[in-house]
């Protein structure tokens, strides 16, 4: 540990301000400890072992002292380097994008809302635990390249199919099983027109096979330093496995399926369907609809939550409309979507609801290669797959929606657990929105102004609101730091550890510290 002790009181024998070797003895005898000390990397600062103890019950027994200013790990820290991927690096030849994985990297002028993905890296070193995030989805190509299973030396564990209409889940074997395979989830004219369509599905449906979960699968758990294709969120330590669950299919997916399918994968029994052998921490939904939240979801999530579990979900992308359910929902991790600049992308929802907002992709140019996408692994067939195709998202086939903010910031919640299992959802979300950056004011096109809350005009329609500079009322606490988040949550004691149970003003209040603690280390370092 790094100790700095407060001055001690000038007395005429106490000319000066400096840390006396005594004042470490005393310290160390108060508290009924044998600790080695040395002199520390500042004025009346002290590096400080004891056996024992691991680093953060070590730091909170000695912060309590009356003569401890604040007292942090000495932590480890490894060279950064950039892995070896060839799509996350800058320049890429058409289709691009010419800024590579530009999201993940630390945040630079042109590109404010990067998430600084290699610092949580830096932070996670080789100590951390593996953590679970459920993609629930239109399922996932197990057969990429970039993604593979785990036991194939991949990311993906087997997951579960929860889509019960026969029309929706277009993979041959209607009903619920264990695989969560993408079958494609295109929707022709015929489809629309046909006898099977019993769901509502509309023209406005027709569109080519999605690959969706495919997409939000690769963002949080691609295979990273395999100098293949792209690099995950979760980056190079294998901390952390996906596990998809399908729920989404042809016209997407009912809420029936969707409800049980976040239970599963929470680990909570569900009528019907074996118990989940590798049950998930975090719950990514990059998914929703118009309308408020309704009971079946918020009794779930509140078990879901009860279990220890977090749930991320997606704004929406109505072009600054209302919050969609269920990121509307309580104990839910609503993310808004944000341009490369840190203000809200056009096409993003937004409102009180959001927790934190993170990069979306835009394209800022009208012709040519998108600029600004989310790089992800996809597959190119248009309607049933390419057999394992290594296809990913580019400057033309471009990757864009708060879909693919949510993935970002549900990768981020998995490594902190990582590094502090033993935190709940309320802490996650806490540490999240503190660790977050604060929203640019300036430095966008002219005539950009400040986000308003959603309304609707006098037929009820919503007013569409686009691209604005966000305010904590509108696109919650600030624009997502990985890097930031994951060394916060290696130095912050979970209530469950310090005891109690919600968030108190205790817990805040060591919170603060915390911060205070890491941005001093930053300083110094």
């Amino acid at each position: 540990m790094i100790v700095k002790l407060k001055s001690p009181p000038v007395t005429t024998d106490s000319p000066g301000a400096v840390a006396q070797p005594s004042q470490m003895q005393g310290l160390a005898h108060r508290l009924g400890m044998t600790m080695r000390e040395r002199a520390g990397p500042i004025e009346r600062t002290h590096v400080v072992t004891a056996h024992g103890l691991d680093s953060r019950q070590l730091a909170t027994r000695l912060a309590r002292d009356s003569e401890v200013e604040y007292a942090v790990p000495d932590e480890r820290r490894h060279r950064l380097s950039a892995p070896d991927d060839p799509r996350y690096a800058t320049g890429l030849a058409t289709p691009g994008p010419a800024s590579g994985q530009w999201y993940l990297r630390a945040p630079l002028d042109e590109v404010q809302s990067s998430i600084n993905a290699e610092g949580a890296w830096a932070v996670l070193g080789g100590q951390s635990r593996r953590i679970v995030v459920a993609v629930l989805d239109s399922g996932v190509r197990f057969d990429h390249p970039d993604l593979r299973r785990f036991d194939e030396g991949g990311n993906l564990l087997p997951g579960y199919d929860f889509v019960t209409d026969p029309f929706l889940d277009n993979d041959g074997t209607p009903g619920r099983d264990s695989d969560a395979s993408d079958p494609g989830d295109w929707v022709s004219q015929a489809d629309v027109n046909g006898p099977a369509n019993t769901v509502g599905c509309t023209l406005a449906d027709v569109a080519p096979s999605s690959w969706h979960g495919t997409q939000t699968a690769g963002l949080i758990g691609a295979i990273t330093n395999n100098a293949r294709g792209m690099a995950g969120l979760t980056g190079p330590g294998g901390n952390v496995l996906v596990l998809p669950v399908r729920v989404l299919g042809k016209c997407g997916g009912f809420d029936s399926d969707i409800i049980p399918a976040m239970r599963w994968a929470a680990g909570l029994s569900v009528p019907g369907v074996p118990a989940n052998p590798n049950p998930a921490r975090v719950i990514n939904l990059s998914l929703g609809g118009a309308g408020p939240c309704g009971r079946a979801y918020q009794d779930a999530i509140r078990e879901i939550n009860q279990a220890g579990v977090v749930v991320v979900a997606a704004a929406g992308n109505t072009n600054g409309g209302a919050v969609n359910a269920p990121a509307n929902c309580p104990g839910v991790i609503g993310v808004a979507g944000l341009r490369q600049l840190g203000s809200k992308v056009g096409y993003s929802d937004l409102g009180p609801e959001i927790a934190l907002s993170a990069p979306a992709g835009n394209c800022v140019n009208l012709d040519g290669e998108c600029l600004y996408p989310l790089l992800t692994t996809t597959n190119s067939g248009t309607t049933t797959p390419v057999a394992a195709e290594d296809a990913y998202t580019d400057g033309i086939n471009a990757t864009a929606g708060t879909s693919f903010s949510a993935p970002l910031v549900a990768g981020t919640a998995a490594l902190m657990l990582a590094v502090q299992p033993s935190f709940n959802p309320d802490e996650v979300r806490q540490l999240l929105r503190t660790s977050a950056r604060a929203f640019p004011t300036t430095g966008d096109a002219p005539g950009v102004g400040l986000c308003q809350a959603p309304t609707v005009d006098a037929n009820g329609f919503a007013v569409e609101q686009f691209e604005c500079y966000c305010t904590t009322s509108t696109c919650g606490a600030g624009m997502l730091d990985a890097g930031a988040a994951v060394a916060l949550a290696r130095t912050t004691e979970p209530v469950s550890v310090s005891g109690g149970g919600a968030l108190g003003g205790a817990w805040l209040l060591a919170l603060g510290l915390a911060v205070c603690a890491v941005a001093r280390t930053r300083r110094e370092a």
